[in-house]
């Protein structure tokens, strides 16, 4: 049965990367899909071209916009914080920064966007937000105060990266003939000192998106302003593209279960919880 579903995020793109094929595979199955972002990505690459008087938040607002219309967004809301940069960085302290704020008043903003959709789902990210990012991190705790506050308590998913698949690309890369200079270690230390994502075992799901390879990639270069990060994926060969967007993974918090294949966006979906 079509369900409606809250993704949240940190900055425009980052939906692109992590939970666009999810989004577009539950749009075209019929569930109403919304897409919140909690940041106007201030502290992105700023491209050349700006018209005169256009701001880079202008400009990733609209890329935003061209994204959720290729995934099948039915209603794009930002929370109206400002991008906190990165971990150790002067603007973590800002007024406005979204890992200042404080986390009632910002689950109390998302909670209100749940109320209003009365929503089923609400989407977040793991505990340290994949990589560490003060604004990741800072959604993950507001989507869990939002959960909490919302008059219609959604079940909650988060969304990761699995740290042994990602290993196992790496080391593919590595036996292709990359340098270990031109290789990205995900047990290295990210932008918080912990390593990328989560280990398997600590995964409810894995989502095959598989179908919606082309949709991420359309949604990935909607960010084009964004040409380090945005640019680097999309310069991955073909098969290596494919491979690597055609599955996503999420934690369902409370879950005693081991990672398993599955759809966790459909009204009968469900782990036990111990």
């Amino acid at each position: 049965m079509p369900q409606t579903i809250v993704f949240v995020h940190a900055h425009p793109d980052d939906e692109a990367s992590q939970t666009s094929g999810a989004m577009a595979r539950a749009a075209a199955e019929g569930s109403r899909v919304v897409l919140v972002i909690a940041t106007g990505g201030e502290h992105g690459e700023s491209p050349e071209d700006l018209a005169p008087g256009e701001t880079l938040k202008d400009r990733r607002r609209s890329e935003a916009e061209q994204s959720a219309a290729v995934l099948g967004v039915a209603r794009l809301e930002w929370l109206g914080y400002v991008d906190s940069g990165m971990t150790g960085w002067e603007q973590n302290e800002h007024d406005g920064a979204f890992t200042a704020a404080p986390v009632d008043e910002a689950g109390a903003r998302l909670a209100a966007i749940l109320d209003e959709e009365d929503a089923d789902i609400v989407v977040g990210y793991d505990w340290h937000g994949g990589y560490g990012h003060p604004d990741h991190i800072a959604v993950h705790r507001t989507v869990r105060q939002a959960a909490e506050l919302a008059a219609r308590r959604p079940r909650l998913l988060e969304s990761t990266m699995n740290r042994d698949v990602m290993r196992g690309f790496r080391d593919a890369m590595k036996a292709a003939g990359m340098g270990e200079d031109e290789l990205f270690d995900p047990d290295g230390p990210m932008d918080d000192g912990n390593p990328l994502g989560t280990p398997q075992a600590e995964i409810s799901w894995q989502v095959d998106v598989s179908a919606y390879v082309a949709q991420r990639r359309a949604s990935l270069e909607a960010h084009r302003s964004q040409v380090t990060d945005v640019g680097m994926m999309l310069s991955m060969p073909p098969e290596a593209f494919t491979a690597f967007f055609a599955t996503e993974h999420y934690i369902e918090p409370g879950s005693s279960e081991p990672m398993r294949p599955g759809w966790p966006f459909g009204q009968d979906a469900s782990v036990t919880v111990g």
